[in-house]
């Protein structure tokens, strides 16, 4: 509340103001440096997503300015060594533990400039408003201006940037005190000692609303994140403490488990006077601290090319309707590596918001470990300078100078739609919650914070000393939130929690009980043909590579012509046209894959003579939805969150993030683990986002081999025994091992045709790309046909003569079916071969089919090639040993446990596998 008290300042760089910064359009024009590098012709707008900001014009020095610049050459180092190294001469700690250093480069002379009385022409050199208009000032008049633009309780960074044109540009105390007095035994990790934060989000609210922004994404830890909430995002204090009285925040009959409290979240609108509310979102986030950072970027990037797509004015550029918003801890922000790969995404075109703005709320230490333990760095942000980000370090005692602090960083941001940082050095009253005892570790530092006032107080008593407030308003505000906490507090023990699920675009779709496997996807063959040939069309004037032409391209065409020899490039590029046909939009990001690590997909050519980029699937014709193909950098953590960010933001977009290789989600497991797997569960937040996981052991050695399903299947909320066909399966993800085209095909489409969104996670083939036996004909993707959880043996014969049925899932079926057509004349019929395409949710039903079957068998065995730790052995063992015949025990043949996936020894992985195939097929 006491965010009304702060009175909205601007702030000088030591530059003209901002009205006349950019009028100079009649000398030299600078140009980011990047806008000079050498452009390839594929980074143009014609590609779907491919959005950059506007490139940025600003004057260069007139040639008289140039020349005094040479004539002053001594006072252009001296100004130049405040603005690189004023910063470490601040008063930036608001506890007086860091002393301010003494910068011999800050010393005139040093430069061989005395003061003489002599007043020096400062035009090109130091901008500043001088009275009369004069451009001259004495070398005590410029001293004193330099150290009061770039060693106050404001400090800025900016001399790394690379582009000129930037450098140039720059040369909540009653709620804390009412929930201490009633939940005093909550770790609520409140925000006392860093209330200013309170000030910059107040401050950069507006500044959005009162630019045109419509929405910003914040993504945020738990520290302060109660007071934010309650302050700023319009949560109803009841609706808060009726949690902290251990109720859910759900209606009681959802199926949802429900978070802490430091994981809530709010979206409401706010308004500032304008004519036009800021929606704010603010995302859930895990404990896991910073992972919710490329989820706000993914969620921002999704809904801004939902507003760019639907937006008549052609002039709205990238970042004029939407701002990311990142609030994070110090120790976090220098120790996570989510936080250097989130900013590698920052300025790339498939994944850029048109600038962040970050605020560390610096408090100086990390649970108990201080900064000196915590970074390599001399400042926290110093990460950032990874992307050239600009930083404003801002001492948190001074609430006016936070606000002008957010002021500068969202004119930056505004103009140059880059990222910046605001490093607000704060402390914490409390330990790491309010019950932790911080003097264990930190004595003196604590010594000094429990003998000072909250800044809200200090701030309160400066205005009643300037005479803005009087003692007794200050009061009466505290009173009147304090008696609006109470009523709250009385009225949370009547309150109801409202669903906040399934609104808006997410209306229309339902939360299942039950998971829906058959679904009709199948369609028109005259479509699926014409699909297939606009896939591969490209204009006569593109020149295409010769060997894609022979290889891919012709291929395609005939395969397409016969309805025969269907291959997973294919069947894939069947399902993505026709969901672009029907209107959905489909983004598909990852590593290379517009080639495809196999280069068997190619959903993007490149012009051999130009290297313009053309997606052919965007141009099948009349109403469609658009492909967007980003290839990504090399990240799975930030990546993956992205992904996982556009995929709750709308259920019209299929996100498909592949894999490299399968076992490379291994660096994004915390993004599986907290959002992925469990974002609906605890959120009631749905996913649609698909997993192509390539998976297939091929000898390949430990790493290329897995997409370690057991994961997955560990994560999986099913039932162990489904002996019973009236019990439910309503899992939080699906997890699949295809074996051909046509299931791709069916599971894409499903992943969408279905009336509710789940995780698909899939085991992608590697080498069935290209294997004969591994393809479909048109008619098996044709109406009234859908995906097949169980495939039912077709090498045995007469079911009755089957003695051994083998229970398999994924490419060793074609392992298995090579050596029994081989071998058939002395297997006669007695094994049957069954494939479990779908592992989660358990097919039961359909395999209780399968064994009916074949009611003389004796033998029923999971084979598959992965270790006996690894692979669906340990979640398919329970479930498919509750539906077996009564006395039989399903018997295991494959690779004994082993620490690492598989051998990398060739000699020894071939006897293996062999062995495997020896096994399952003799001794029956």
């Amino acid at each position: 509340m006491w965010k009304s008290f702060v009175s909205k300042h601007s702030c000088k760089l030591g530059l003209s103001s901002t009205s006349n910064m950019w009028r100079r359009k009649h000398y030299p024009v600078l140009v980011s440096e990047s806008a000079l590098l050498s452009k390839r012709l594929y980074h143009e707008d014609v590609v779907y997503g491919y959005r950059v900001p506007k490139e940025v014009e600003y004057s260069d020095y007139t040639p008289e300015q140039l020349a005094n610049r040479q004539r002053q050459a001594a006072l252009v180092c001296l100004v130049n060594a405040y603005r690189s190294s004023g910063h470490r001469a601040t008063d930036l700690d608001p506890l007086g533990l860091q002393k301010r250093a003494h910068i011999p480069e800050l010393d005139p002379s040093r430069y061989g400039l005395e003061e003489t009385g002599k007043k020096l022409n400062i035009d090109g050199i130091l901008e500043v408003p001088v009275s009369g208009g004069a451009k001259e000032l004495s070398i005590t008049e410029i001293n004193k201006t330099l150290e009061e633009i770039y060693c106050g309780r404001v400090a800025f960074e900016f001399e790394h940037i690379p582009e000129t044109a930037e450098r140039r540009w720059f040369a909540d105390y009653t709620f804390d005190n009412f929930m201490q007095k009633k939940f005093g035994q909550v770790k609520r990790y409140g925000l006392e000692g860093a209330e200013s934060a309170i000030v910059a989000l107040d401050e950069l609210f507006s500044l959005c609303n009162h630019s045109g922004i419509t929405e910003a994404v914040l993504g945020m830890p738990h520290r302060g994140r109660l007071n934010i909430l309650i302050d700023l995002l319009k949560y109803p204090p009841r609706a808060l403490f009726h949690k902290l009285q251990g109720n859910p925040e759900f209606p009681q009959d959802l199926p949802a488990s429900g978070d802490v409290i430091s994981h809530i979240a709010s979206s409401p609108k706010l308004n500032y006077g304008c004519k036009d509310d800021i929606h704010v979102t603010m995302l859930h986030n895990p404990s896991h601290l910073e992972a919710v950072n490329p989820v706000v970027a993914g969620y921002g990037r999704a809904k801004q090319m939902y507003l760019y797509d639907n937006n008549t004015d052609p002039s709205c550029a990238l970042g004029d309707r939407l701002i990311g918003i990142q609030i994070h801890g110090d120790a976090a922000f220098t120790g996570q590596g989510v936080i250097m790969e989130t900013l590698g995404l920052s300025n790339l075109p498939h994944f850029s918001l048109g600038g962040t703005v970050h605020v560390i709320i610096n408090n100086q230490i990390g649970y108990t470990t201080p900064a000196t333990n915590a970074r390599s760095t001399l400042y926290t942000s110093d990460i950032a300078k990874l992307v050239n980000a600009p930083v404003i370090h801002v001492n948190g005692d001074y609430p006016e100078e936070v606000a002008k602090a957010v002021s500068i960083a969202f004119e930056y941001r505004k103009r140059f739609r880059k990222d910046v940082i605001i490093d607000l050095i704060t402390f914490r009253r409390w330990g790491h919650n309010e019950l932790d005892e911080p003097s264990f570790t930190q004595p003196q530092m604590y010594k000094i914070i429990r003998t000072r006032e909250s800044i809200p107080k200090l701030y309160e008593r400066k205005m009643e000393e300037e005479g803005v407030v009087s003692k007794r308003d200050a009061q009466a505000v505290r009173s009147e939130f304090s008696n609006y906490l109470e009523e709250e507090l009385s009225a949370s023990k009547e309150y109801e929690p409202e669903a906040d699920h399934l609104k808006g675009k997410w209306s229309g779709l339902v939360m299942p009980r039950e998971a829906v496997t058959t679904l009709d996807t199948g369609v028109d063959i005259g479509t699926l043909q014409l699909v297939g040939e606009k896939s591969v069309a490209v204009d006569s004037a593109f020149s295409v590579h010769p060997r894609l032409l022979k290889h891919h391209i012709q291929p395609r065409l005939k395969k397409l012509s016969d309805g025969t020899s269907i291959d997973w490039a294919t069947a894939e590029a069947l399902a993505l046209g026709t969901l672009l046909k029907e209107g959905y939009n489909i983004r598909l990001c990852g590593q290379d894959v517009g080639r495809g690590t196999f280069s068997q997909r190619h959903a993007m050519f490149v012009c051999q003579e130009t290297e313009n980029v053309f997606v052919p699937l965007n141009s099948i014709g009349g109403p469609q939805g658009k492909l967007e193909v980003a290839n990504s950098n090399l990240s799975e953590l930030a990546v993956l969150g992205f992904e996982y960010g556009v995929s709750i933001q709308s259920p019209r977009i299929l996100p498909i993030w592949e894999a490299q290789f399968g076992d490379f989600h291994n660096t994004a497991q915390v993004i599986i683990d907290t959002y992925i797997s469990s974002g609906e569960t605890k959120w009631l937040r749905q996913s649609g986002l698909v997993m192509l996981l390539p998976h297939g052991y091929d000898g390949a050695g430990p790493e290329h081999s897995s997409a370690r399903i057991e994961r997955f299947l560990q994560l999986c909320s099913t039932p162990m025994d489904i002996s019973d066909p009236s019990i439910v399966q309503n899992p939080n993800m699906h997890v699949v091992n295809p074996t051909t085209p046509a299931q791709i095909f069916h599971l894409l489409r499903r992943q969408m045709k279905r009336n509710y969104r789940k995780p698909l996670v899939v085991a992608s083939p590697k080498t069935l790309l290209r294997l004969s036996a591994a393809t479909s004909t048109l008619q098996e993707m044709a109406p009234s046909t859908s995906f097949r959880p169980v495939i039912a043996d077709s090498l045995a014969g007469d079911p009755a003569n089957v003695k051994r049925v083998l229970f398999v899932s994924g490419k060793i079926y074609y392992d298995l079916a090579k050596a029994y057509a081989a071998d058939s004349a002395r297997i006669d019929g007695q094994i049957a071969i069954v494939r479990v395409e779908e592992i989660c949710p358990f097919p039961g039903q359909e395999l209780v089919g399968e064994i009916a079957r074949f009611a003389n068998a004796t033998e029923f065995v999971w084979c598959q090639e992965e270790t006996m730790n690894a692979g669906s052995y340990s979640f398919v063992q329970p479930r498919l040993q509750s539906i077996l015949p009564d006395g039989m025990k399903l018997q295991y043949i494959g690779r004994e446990p082993l620490a690492a996936p598989v051998t990398g020894v060739s000699r020894v992985y071939k006897a293996e596998q062999a062995k495997i195939i020896s096994d399952a097929l003799t001794g029956f």
